[in-house]
């Protein structure tokens, strides 16, 4: 029955700029913004630059935007990229300046999308890969005082910065990686130990992660190679980091790595990263958990074993305690992670919903976050499978929005919620609520987008029909005695439906369905009208389908019975109606013993009581052609009576 429901987890967000065609303003505005943030942080040799690593709000004076051109920004790039190449064996201060100014002008051009294609182009690649390593020990031994080493990690920091922005667009990923980028940026990752500069080391570790995570994106060989190149277990360790943006960034890379790849997923479990990662679920800042339940989500997708694993470590009830979370995308995470927990083979169903699941995801579903919505439909989808569950879906109050959510022009969303319905209409002790509610009218009018929601949606229905009888029908037949005249109509019409040919007597006769359905067909709605007709066009198909071995044992209650040959004849007819254009002859006395309907009609206040020609609107010939026999039938107890 369930199809799996596979939805791409979300990476690192990304930056997006429109793609439009580079203009010459674009770029003018991209060389007078780099160039000023360079003059700006380089204004004074040595400064610890805090800001630098902020996107650029700057825009360049109208009066230079209107002289640079796409030549100008080549020409940028390339006086950078030579600084970067003469520059990189040297520790000499006004080369590492140099080369630390270069790599951020190429860093601030880079922030503008539109302008990353003439970076690469200008051979800024092997240039920046060049300095993520610093110049050999020997250039520092040459110069007067061997004990410094001006800016320090952060030239390596601009180019791994410069490197990350450049490896969002996806066809730059694999040329630089084949420039030689990646051995570095491992190798940057252990800078940790060095404890010379701590906090200057952080801002280069979080450069060099965040880069390996951009050029890893939906690049399964890079991640390989990632891998290989033993980028995994600096990455592990680098979760304890006491700086929160280090924490996020490794979880952030190992989240990419971890995405459809089995052996890094094994490395990273390996690696003893679950503890940590699970400590980082209960973290109060946003950042860090939304990092580490995408992580987690990425680690157990597809992966059985390691789900037990991340069960057995702890990870229940902290993700539990994320859909209560201030961020909407951590929310989001924890939703689709407890679907993946509850899926077939898992047996902690219960336990998500004994830990407190069900009222909080039910919450999520009347989000205004179209996605929140989708994941947490997926996981009470997969919560409704357990019999216990659904009942605690629907006592919470699960049933109309996920009713609601059928409304959706969202396919995923529409199939989750339809999914979740079908495990709730399995319950016995809810059927009845489902269709107080209006459950089968929803699912019959539906729009639904795509064909397995509409397979889902049928096997609801039929499920349903299986459950009416014993205590379900006489539950609803109480409803409709006694319920609001809303509810009595929307039982009427859902059992006209689903009810079995030989309880049809008792429904409609005995329980005064039949006039609740006709009814309906005098209403000023034209909805009423419609449902009224369908609901009775189906009553009528199966009454015909009856036998007279078929037929229920007679009521005790008097009729009055003209005959087969008195239906729409004109014999003594004393009442027409008129359906379709066409005459259809009726007697009074017989509708007024018939149904509660035709008396209330001929016998009370309506304009129709005298009337010799009533027009019945909005219902088909044949279909009233069947109402009106199953009316005769039902005066007789013949095989029409149902």
């Amino acid at each position: 029955m369930e199809a799996e429901q596979q939805k791409q987890q979300p990476q690192r967000p990304r930056r997006k700029g429109q793609k439009r065609k580079l203009e010459d303003e674009a770029a003018a505005a991209a060389i007078a913004a780099a160039a000023a943030a360079a003059a700006s942080s380089l204004g004074s040799a040595g400064a610890d630059d805090d800001n630098e690593e902020e996107d650029s709000g700057s825009a360049a004076p109208p009066e230079i935007c209107c002289r640079h051109s796409h030549a100008a920004l080549a020409r940028e790039v390339r006086t950078q990229v030579d600084v970067l190449l003469r520059c990189a064996s040297s520790w000499r201060r006004a080369d590492r300046a140099a080369a630390k100014r270069a790599t951020h002008v190429l860093t601030e051009l880079a922030k503008n999308e539109e302008v990353v294609n003439a970076i690469v182009e200008g051979g800024a690649v092997p240039a920046l890969v060049r300095h993520l390593e610093e110049p050999p020990a020997a250039a520092a031994a040459a110069q007067e005082d061997q004990q410094l080493r001006p800016f320090e990690h952060e030239v390596e920091k601009g180019a791994a910065f410069a490197l990350g922005l450049l490896a969002v667009k996806p066809e730059h990923q694999q040329l630089i990686v084949d420039a030689g980028a990646l051995p570095p940026l491992v190798n940057l990752l252990r800078r940790h130990n060095n404890k010379t500069n701590s906090r200057v080391v952080n801002r280069l570790i979080k450069r060099a992660a965040d880069a390996i995570t951009n050029l890893a994106h939906e690049n399964s060989n890079i991640k390989t190679v990632v891998r290989m190149e033993g980028g995994i277990p600096p990455l592990v360790e680098l979760l304890e980091s006491q700086d929160l943006n280090v924490q996020g960034a490794a979880a952030g890379a190992l989240r990419t790595l971890a995405f459809k790849n089995d052996e890094n997923k094994a490395q990273i479990v390996q690696c003893n990263a679950l503890p940590t990662l699970i400590l980082m679920l209960r973290s109060e800042d946003a950042a860090i958990h939304y990092e580490a339940v995408g992580v987690i989500g990425n680690l157990v997708h597809s992966s059985p074993n390691i789900k037990k694993e991340v069960l057995n470590a702890g990870a229940l009830q902290p993700v539990i305690g994320l859909l209560s979370s201030c961020c909407t995308e951590s929310q989001r995470e924890a939703a689709l992670l407890l679907g993946q927990f509850a899926s077939a083979e898992s047996d902690c169903k219960v336990h998500i919903v004994q830990r407190g699941a069900v009222r909080p995801l039910i919450e999520m579903l009347q989000s205004s976050d179209v996605q929140l919505r989708e994941m947490s439909a997926f996981a009470l989808g997969r919560l409704a499978q357990d019999k216990h569950n659904q009942a605690g879906i629907a006592y919470n109050g699960g049933l109309l929005p996920l009713l609601k959510l059928l409304d959706s022009k969202n396919g995923s969303l529409q199939h989750n919620a339809a999914f979740a319905l079908y495990g709730v209409a399995d319950n016995e002790d809810y059927v009845s609520d489902f269709i107080k509610v209006g459950g089968v009218q929803k699912l019959q009018d539906g729009e639904f987008i795509v064909q397995a929601t509409k397979d889902c949606v049928a096997k609801t229905l039929k499920r349903l029909e299986e459950k009416i009888n014993g205590r379900v029908l006489k539950h609803l037949l109480y409803m409709m005695r006694v319920g609001e005249k809303s509810v009595q109509r929307r039982v009427a019409l859902a059992l006209a439906h689903l009810c079995a040919p030989g309880d049809q007597r008792t429904i409609f006769i005995d329980n005064n369905g039949l006039d609740l359905l006709l009814d309906l067909l005098i209403s000023m709605s034209s909805k009423h009208q419609q449902d009224g007709s369908a609901a009775l066009y189906k009553l009528a198909n199966k009454a015909a389908a009856l036998s007279p071995m078929d037929a229920a044992p007679p009521s005790p209650t008097p009729q009055v019975y003209l005959g087969e040959q008195y239906v729409n004849s004109s014999t003594l007819s004393d009442v027409n109606f008129l359906v379709e254009g066409k005459r259809f002859y009726a007697h009074r006395i017989a509708l007024l013993a018939s149904s509660d309907a035709f008396r209330a009609m001929f016998d009370g206040g309506y304009r129709e009581k005298d009337a010799r020609d009533i027009e019945i609107p909005n219902i088909r010939w044949d279909v009233f052609e069947l109402m009106m026999r199953v009316c005769a039938g039902n005066q007789r107890n013949c095989s029409g009576c149902t």
